[in-house]
């Protein structure tokens, strides 16, 4: 059975240059058969990674292991125009998933809202860490600063699941904002990994507007706050809206958009390691 720990190390070994089965059998000290079946595996299962065969149909095939290439995510008009919004953004008012969720079939999306001051008293935890606690591939967070670890009900933490989830091997990636502000919530995180000795969690700093959680490349949930105005007869109370997509079209494309982000951003350690001469 192809271990978390084995996805990990044939992804890094592919994301530094391309590598033939061959390579990655002997990473593995695996047969090609093997290796070729867990380089199926995460192409399928987590599309992190994707091959070429050169010479097909001869004695001199020769199969070649890329990191996926994120250059053409969307399928569509209206993707292509999301996508642009999406990677050009920089703050959460940048971008509304309303926008996604419009073009989703009903049949596959649910919407729920509340006014409320904070996400505490916004009903939807239960739901979400339900949904979270199910993983079992893999979890891929859009964050602003990582603040939503620290998200509670009255018996269950946001903070508590992932550490479940670790316990369990299931991989994390992470993209929010790595600075002075939010290190604290970086760091309490990535000691999950030292914790279990499990190097499950990875994080990459870049500022965008999302605020998504990937499941299992099948489940979007995206958290929108609308914020009040002021105004006579507007929102008068901040408005929490909370999308759950369960397309698999739609759930490829946002995990493409994710490893695009992924690919061109700068790992938690080293950023840590400029942020904590601040301190």
């Amino acid at each position: 059975m192809l271990s978390s720990e084995e996805i990990k190390k044939i992804e890094d070994f592919v994301y530094s240059k391309p590598r033939s089965i061959q390579e990655i059998a002997q990473l593995l000290n695996k047969n090609w058969r093997t290796a070729d079946r867990y380089v199926q595996e995460i192409e399928k299962n987590y599309g992190t990674i994707t091959t070429r065969i050169f010479r097909k149909d001869t004695r001199g095939a020769l199969k070649i292991v890329y990191w996926s290439s994120v250059e053409k995510i969307s399928n569509s008009i209206f993707q292509e125009q999301l996508e642009q919004e999406i990677m050009q953004g920089k703050e959460k008012e940048d971008f509304s998933a309303f926008d996604i969720y419009q073009h989703v079939s009903n049949k596959n999306k649910k919407l729920y809202s509340k006014k409320a001051i904070n996400e505490d008293n916004a009903g939807n935890l239960d739901r979400f860490l339900d949904m979270l606690i199910a993983a079992k591939k893999q979890v891929l967070f859009f964050s602003g600063n990582l603040s939503f670890i620290h998200t509670k009900t009255k018996t269950r933490r946001i903070f508590d699941t992932i550490e479940q989830l670790v316990k369990k091997g299931i991989p994390i990636k992470v993209i929010c904002r790595i600075d002075i502000s939010g290190r604290d919530n970086v760091e309490e995180l990535l000691s999950l990994n030292f914790k279990y000795k499990k190097q499950l969690i990875e994080i990459r700093n870049r500022k965008q507007p999302l605020r998504a959680t990937i499941i299992d490349n099948e489940i979007i949930d995206i958290k929108e706050i609308i914020e009040p105005t002021g105004k006579v007869k507007e929102l008068d109370k901040r408005l929490f809206i909370f999308y759950t997509i369960k397309d698999k079209e739609w759930a490829e494309w946002m995990s493409k958009i994710f490893w695009k982000m992924f690919s061109q951003s700068i790992g938690a350690e080293k950023r840590l390691e400029e942020l904590n001469k601040f301190r």
